[in-house]
């Protein structure tokens, strides 16, 4: 008793002086955060993680200690209060201790650590003397106060161990020279703000530190700048080189298939596989731990059925009793403490295996994105337009296949862990239920082929489903991409047809999606239900029911998904692992550069690690010294693909250095092709290419512009369109820039632009012009001060002023002047005299090199040929230069006039963001407040879709079956109740009869058969109700879109709208659904929970309050933080798979100005910011679950204290004991998911918002005045346009584009219209077809006012062809008359009128061969004439070309012109061009200028006039 007294009065001692030393280093952090501590004073001392898990056991043992102290002194006659004092004071002074120990941790400062030494050195002696005593007095093993004791003398010794540790590292004391140790260099860096690898043991396992990062996210949106940057371990650069070493390692061990998958996924096991280890090991600690709730509740059942009464222990020794470890376990109080420690511990124990294994899979997730990045680099460009790898299939690389590999890591733990769970909860049940477990077993075994074969046809039907959806979205994006085409031609209904009808076969796969997995949900009921009543047996007890009960509550979600980890595994293993690894095992395989360059090594800036892990590849080429040629190729042969046909043959030529060469060439003879060739994009057969070295001795580095719109070679990069103009160069010179500007005529549309050459550029160049974004990449070109420049045709999308500009200043004055080489393939012959040298090819061949004069002696024809395509004298060739150097002297007073309607659109919609901003800065609460709320109004909206009768049979079916499960559990508990009850009486009175069971087992049997007809109700209501909506919604917007005006497609980024039929269809059909029925199941089940533990026992209900607004206020802040995360999320990954996709597309571009690594470097800021946005997600969603969990353990808790005393007072049946226990295991998952399901059903109704917002869009007016019956069959039969006062604009709130225009055009007239750049030639052409707004004025043709007439007939009985070509994907059949109402015969003559026939004809199936989306196996002049033969089809009496020829050849073309003028003699031709020659032989000629007719008469008329605006053009133009 002395000895106790003197231990109590030690451990008050000892813990007033450390709180007495911890409040003083509280005000010294007070006083030293007043100069601001950071987390860049964190530091872990050594043993850091070792230290925390000894407190934590530590204080488990002293909780252990001082309940066997109250039940030890519970039994004695007096009160010994040192039985469990020293425990508690104890407790309480490892608590401070550890908060003692993280305040000197996080700031750095180890000598007040003397303190912890101080009392780990006494509290090990005092145990120890303890513990001997008890040795000496006889007590053993077989007392739990005696283990107990053992186990602090242990646990103080280690703890001791660890504090001379930290002094033997840190040398804090007893040492001369102190160790100085800085905290890790991220915490350095103020903007890393992800803190889960630097806090300490509690907070990782709790996320505390995501406290500070949610508050905040209440109280302002959470962005990019929020969040902050990624740790150095964590940084995709990082993870790249941990996955490239393993990959050389395994390519080391495995020299003869260094690539193969197996190869592959070891090492990404080698790579990542110790973390996952890690999880693994969690998630089965977890799974072992939850087995404590069931036995827990056996036995707090099992001893409150008994009184609670334990044994009364035989040992007393210094005068108090000693009990032992079962007779404490006898005690239900304590089964409460402990199942409560045992939640929380599982709990957190599952939740660090969920995070350790989404970690892994982010990173292995960015890892593997650099790689394919890093191989992308190195790709041929033949890879890539032959389609052996698409740009699609690399972003699905990217999007998909990487996910799924990230996903697969995730759920790797299962494949262990389940099985371990499923033996242990068998094993148990056996031990509970003996041979009826057995039962439940069999019918386990008898529905697992069951649930196999239904999650195989849920796979297919996925998989069928993906299918049909890309397959729409496929269509989708064609219709969306040509619907100016579609809208012109009134075949709007055509393609709205097609995408319906892909759409009704994906509504199959999703019914029978739909389907299954209804009947999975039923076979999971029936496999609880039936289950359960074949365990039910004559001796059940309410201990051994409700234990039964909970282990199978554990056991349904391993056995529910068991069938399909295991088939998910199998696919992992044997297909996922091909289709996930393969693709990116061959495209790792795929062939590198064939020829690569070797360029001038220019001096630039080191990057972080990343150069040493990029490794080019590039296979140096022939070098030679000094002599007159830049590149030369002898006999070289190149092509496509190794198997296919050359497409360059015999090319022998040579590049003279220092001069301007140009390449001629009809359309598709390989110019374009010959560049790449030279670039070592093609494959070479034969033949070898030199590269000259410069006078200096330098290697030669090229620049190089790709054609605007040639196949993959379109690169335009989002950037401003300054970044765009000098990206590739580091050091700004303004001087030289503003020179490039000048040169490349682009001052004017950079001052229409809304922030001058600060704006950005989109996708593509989406808010450009053609001609705007040639330029720029012209303009890029000329700033790289290169040795020698390629320019593939850059005229082609430019006028004639403005190629004349560009020749003039840019190519002649800045490149040749400059004495740079010069490759330039152009159409625009008239430059000709300007070259130095001329190359000329035919069918992939060189039909000529040499100077102009040396063509003019060898090849007369074909000089001739070209005087004649360039309507010119020798004479006139003579003097070009003098000519065109005064024609651009005239010019050099002229600005050029532009009207943009995207830098209008884009100032109302920057002023409309002002506004909007600076409304928000002044109702920031408001909007705080609209950022909390839930989107009702958005979930009306889709409940309402589903219709009347749905929707009243989903809410009630609900409810029935929720309250079925309920009764069946009640009935349960009142069954055993008075089964036991009944047995205890017959005990009483010695009876032998035997309890009735057969009543309650058969309302228990109509109970459970109800429940499972209701769950199969249910699941198909609410599949039934996703079908319906999304069918509506679906259908609904489409037809939206079909017949939205064209204003709202120029208004309306192509990918927003692609995104509303792709992302949010795809929420709608699959996501929502199944969140709406978890979401209503976990709400019901967790209401239905807390009803039942309050029926038990209505203390509870005091308890709840508390709980509940706990509850709210976690899930109120938790909620806006998750929906801004997820948006980042879903926001960062755009600009990844955007990079990637503009990476594959301008990768020529790319290479040739030798800047991957700067491009390198982007994508890892990208990868990072995708990354760090899914970690903060998953910590969040971890800070959640973590919460939900303990508030579900308190419950558990506060339900077992208040039963039991309710039970040990109030008589209360144990059975309901059993059954508030029951579901109070339950609810903590329940709680989880609803808050889960609810944030994800707020994210998710967002997709519903966003089809509403578009559902709203006003269509264009289809109907007309007038009826089919007034409007003959044959108009218009003569073509003859009246245009009288016509005004019209592209929207009300936009300045007219024309403005009083008036003419005449009589009928088989050919009228061509010329003027500048936005001067109003195409918006003459729209207002035909009533694409635009006509405010004022009228049209009429053939005696009829067009805006009397219904679209459908007006598009429908005109021909147009637009100056970009588009063709879809299907047969050149389709692409000609999709509406089938041509002849064969008709299709050849329009091919044969076009110039294709002998193309055509050598494709194999002819007319039925097959194009491929956008065309892209044709050339861009082949396209163009495919949309000439299109129109030819219609043959209908108005023909409009909208600089129709701008991408062919002259020669192509002014056949064309001939054959317009022949083969529609009799038609009213309306030609828009910017080659004014071609429009030389129309009757009448139209000069527009800002919207008005500036000129009106014949031609020739015209060309007589000094002033006329038309002989200037045309002398331009010579």
């Amino acid at each position: 008793m002395l000895f106790c007294i003197q231990e109590l009065c030690m451990s008050l001692l000892l813990v007033r002086k450390l709180f007495i030393i911890f409040f003083s280093c509280l005000g010294w952090g007070s006083q030293s955060s007043k100069v601001h501590i950071h987390h860049s004073t964190w530091l872990h001392f050594p043993g850091h993680n070792l230290r925390w898990i000894l407190t934590f056991i530590l204080l488990f043992v002293l909780v252990c200690e001082i309940a066997e102290g109250i039940v030890s002194d519970g039994v004695s006659d007096s009160r010994h209060l040192h039985l469990y004092m020293p425990a508690g004071m104890a407790f309480l002074a490892a608590i401070t201790s550890v908060v003692y120990y993280h305040n000197i941790e996080t700031s750095n400062f180890p000598k007040l650590l003397i303190a912890l030494l101080f009392y780990w050195t006494l509290a090990f002696i005092t145990k120890t003397i303890k513990f001997v005593k008890f040795c000496d007095n006889g007590v053993g093993f077989s007392q739990l106060r005696f283990c107990l004791t053992g186990l602090l003398v242990v646990l103080y010794g280690m703890l001791l161990a660890v504090e001379i540790n930290v002094i033997r590292v840190r040398r804090y004391v007893f040492f001369k020279t102190p160790k100085e140790v800085k905290p890790p260099e991220d915490l350095q860096d103020l903007g890393v703000r992800f803190l889960q690898p630097f806090v300490n043991l509690l907070s990782k396992g709790t996320y505390w530190w995501m406290n500070t990062f949610i508050k905040t996210a209440h109280k302002k949106p959470i962005d990019l700048k929020t969040i902050g940057k990624l740790p150095i371990a964590m940084r995709a650069v990082t993870n790249y080189i941990r996955l490239n070493e393993a990959f050389e390692a395994q390519k080391n061990k495995r020299s003869s298939s260094p690539q193969g998958s197996r190869s592959i996924w070891r090492a990404l096991c080698c790579a990542f596989g110790r973390p996952l280890l890690l999880s693994s090991t969690f998630r089965i600690l977890a799974d072992l731990l939850g087995f404590a709730g069931p036995l827990c509740i056996s036995g707090i059942v099992h001893n409150v059925g008994k009184g609670n009464n334990t044994i009364r222990p035989q040992i007393k020794i210094l005068g108090v009793f000693f009990i032992s470890s079962q007779e404490f376990l006898s005690n239900a109080y304590v089964l409460a403490v402990l199942l409560f420690f045992a939640l929380l511990l599982q709990r957190t124990f599952l939740q660090a295996s969920y995070y350790v294994a989404i970690e892994t899979g982010i990173n292995l997730r960015g890892a593997i994105q650099t790689k394919i990045y890093n191989k992308i680099m190195q790709l041929s460009t033949s890879n890539m337009s032959m389609g052996e790898m698409t740009a699609g299939q690399i972003c699905n690389l990217v999007a998909i296949d990487t996910n799924q590999l990230m996903w697969f890591f995730f759920l790797c733990p299962n494949l262990w862990a389940m099985p371990v769970q499923i033996i242990v909860g068998v094993l148990l049940l056996y031990y509970l239920l003996g041979i009826s477990a057995l039962i439940g077993a069999a019918v386990i075994i008898v529905l697992a082929p069951v649930q196999y074969f239904v999650a195989t046809k849920l796979s297919q039907a996925q998989r069928s489903t993906l299918e049909y959806s890309n397959e729409r979205l496929k269509k989708t994006n064609e219709m969306l991409r040509g619907i100016k085409l579609l809208k012109l031609y009134a075949w709007e209904h055509i393609f709205h047809s097609s995408v319906e009808e892909t759409r009704q076969k994906e509504m199959t796969s999703l019914k029978s999606f739909a389907l299954y997995t209804s009947i999975s949900i039923f076979v999971h009921f029936i496999l609880y239900d039936k289950t359960l009543m074949m365990m039910i047996s004559a001796d059940f007890s309410p201990s051994v029911a409700f234990a039964s009960i909970s282990l199978f509550h554990i056991l349904v979600s391993p056995l529910f998904l068991l069938s399909s980890v295991v088939r998910s595994t199998v696919k992992a293993l044997v297909r996922d692992i091909l289709l996930v690894l393969l693709p990116i095992t061959a495209y790792f395989c795929l062939s590198d550069l064939a020829q690569p360059l070797k360029v001038v090594n220019r001096k630039r800036p080191a990057r972080e690690d990343w150069n040493n892990y990029s490794s080019h590849m590039r296979r140096p080429i022939s070098i030679t010294e000094a002599d007159d040629f830049c590149v030369k190729i002898a006999n070289g042969f190149f092509t496509w693909t190794p198997e296919g046909p050359p497409a360059l043959s015999n090319i022998d030529i040579r590049i003279p250095q220092g001069q301007l060469t140009m390449i001629v060439g009809q359309v598709g003879c390989g110019k374009s092709s010959l560049l790449l060739a030279i670039l070592g994009e093609m494959q070479k057969i034969s033949g070898n290419i030199f590269w000259n070295r410069t006078p200096n001795g330098r290697f030669i580095s090229c620049s190089y512009r790709t054609e605007t719109q040639t196949r993959e070679l379109i690169y335009q990069k989002c950037a401003s369109l300054a970044v765009s103009v000098w990206i590739l160069r580091y050091l700004f010179c303004f001087r030289r820039y503003k020179a490039v500007i000048d040169a490349c005529s682009l001052q004017p549309d950079i001052d229409i632009l809304p922030h001058g050459d600060q704006t950005q550029i989109g996708e593509r160049g989406i808010n450009l012009s053609g001609g705007q974004r040639q330029r720029i990449s012209v303009a890029r070109a000329l700033y790289q001060q290169t040795n020698v420049v390629f320019l593939d045709d850059p005229f082609s999308a430019l006028d004639i002023h403005l190629s004349d500009h560009l020749m003039q200043e840019g190519i002649l004055k800045m490149l040749r002047e400059d004495k740079r080489t010069i490759v330039l393939v152009t159409h625009k012959l008239q430059y000709l005299p300007h070259a130095d040298w001329i190359i000329a090819m035919k069918d992939g061949n060189i039909q000529r090199e040499g100077t102009l004069k040396d063509i003019q002696k060898s090849e007369t024809e074909l000089f001739e040929h070209w005087k004649t395509l360039m309507n010119r004298q020798d004479q006139e060739l003579e003097k070009e230069t003098i000519i065109e150097r005064k024609t651009v002297l005239e010019r050099t007073n002229l600005r050029r006039t532009m009207y943009s309607r995207e830098a209008l659109l884009k100032d109302d919609e920057e002023d409309e963001e002002e506004v909007t901003e600076s409304d928000d800065e002044d109702n920031l609460s408001s909007v705080l407040h609209q950022r909390a709320k839930m989107p009702w109004r958005a979930c009306g909206k889709y409940l309402s879709a589903a219709g009347i009768l749905l929707l009243p049979l989903l809410v009630l079916s609900q409810l029935l079956k929720h309250t079925v499960m309920v009764a069946i559990d009640y009935w349960l508990a009142c069954w055993t109740s008075a089964a036991i009850s009944e047995k205890a009486d017959f005990l009483n009175f010695s009876c032998t009869v035997d309890f009735n069971h057969s009543p309650y087992s058969k309302v228990f049997s109509i109970l459970c058969c109800l429940g499972i007809v209701l769950c199969l109700v249910t699941s198909i209501a609410v599949e039934w109700t996703g079908l319906k909506v999304t069918k509506k919604l679906h259908s609904s917007l489409l037809n939206k879109i079909i017949l939205a005006p064209m204003r709202f497609f120029e208004t309306t980024p192509l990918g927003s709208i692609l995104n509303r039929f792709s992302a949010d269809c795809n929420t709608i059909d699959q996501h929502i659904p199944a969140t709406l029925e978890c979401l209503s199941r976990s709400t019901l089940l967790c209401v239905s929970a807390l009803a039942v533990i309050s029926y038990v026992t209505p203390m509870f209900l005091i308890a709840l309050v508390p709980l509940a607004i706990m509850c709210y206020f976690i899930q109120k802040y938790f909620r806006v933080a998750s929906r801004d995360l997820q948006q980042l999320d879903d926001s960062t990954q755009l600009p990844l798979l955007s990079h990637f996709s503009e990476t594959v597309e301008g990768l020529t571009t790319i290479r040739a100005f030798r800047y991957e690594a700067k491009f390198r470097q982007k994508l890892l800021e990208y990868t990072d910011s995708n990354n760090i946005a899914s970690l903060f997600l998953t910590a969040a969603n971890r800070w959640l679950e973590v919460r939900m969990e303990y508030i579900g353990a308190c419950v558990v808790l506060i339900a077992a204290v208040t039963s039991i005393t309710s039970c040990l007072y109030s008589k209360l049946p144990s059975g309901l004991v059993g059954l508030g226990l029951t579901y109070a295991l339950m609810v903590s998952n329940y709680l989880n998911w609803m808050v889960r399901n609810l944030a994800d059903m707020e994210i998710q109704l967002g997709a519903v918002k966003r089809i509403n917002g578009l559902l709203k869009t006003e269509a264009e007016n289809y109907e007309g005045l007038l009826s089919s019956s007034q409007i003959p069959q044959n108009w218009p039969d003569r073509g003859e346009i009246q245009i009288q006062n016509l005004s019209v604009r592209y929207d009300s709130n936009l300045k007219p584009v024309l403005k009083h225009v008036n003419a005449h055009i009589s009928p088989g007239q050919k009228i061509g219209i010329c003027g500048r750049t936005g001067s109003g030639k195409s918006s003459f052409s729209l207002a035909f077809f009533r694409m635009v707004d006509t405010f004022e004025g009228r049209i009429i043709i053939d005696g009829i006012d067009i805006a009397k007439l219904p679209l459908q007939t007006l598009r429908s009985r005109l021909s147009i062809i637009l100056q970009d070509p588009i063709l879809f994907s299907g047969t050149i059949r389709f692409n000609l008359d999709p509406e089938k109402k041509c002849t064969d015969s008709m299709l050849w003559e329009a091919l044969e009128i076009a110039q294709l026939k002998h193309v055509v004809k050598a494709l194999p199936g002819g007319l039925d061969a097959i194009v491929t989306e956008g065309g892209e196996n044709f050339s861009q002049g082949q396209r163009q004439l495919f949309c000439l033969a299109r129109a030819f089809v219609r043959k209908t009496s108005i023909f409009i070309m909208d600089e129709a020829t701008a991408s062919i050849d002259m020669a192509t073309e002014n056949i064309l012109q001939k054959v317009v003028m022949t083969a529609f003699a009799d038609r009213t031709v309306v030609t828009i061009a910017h080659r004014v020659h071609t429009i030389l032989n129309a009757d009448l000629v139209i000069v527009m200028k800002r919207g008005v007719i500036l000129e009106y008469d014949k031609p020739e008329v015209l060309l007589e006039q000094e002033d006329s605006v038309f002989a200037s053009f045309v002398q331009a133009d010579k």
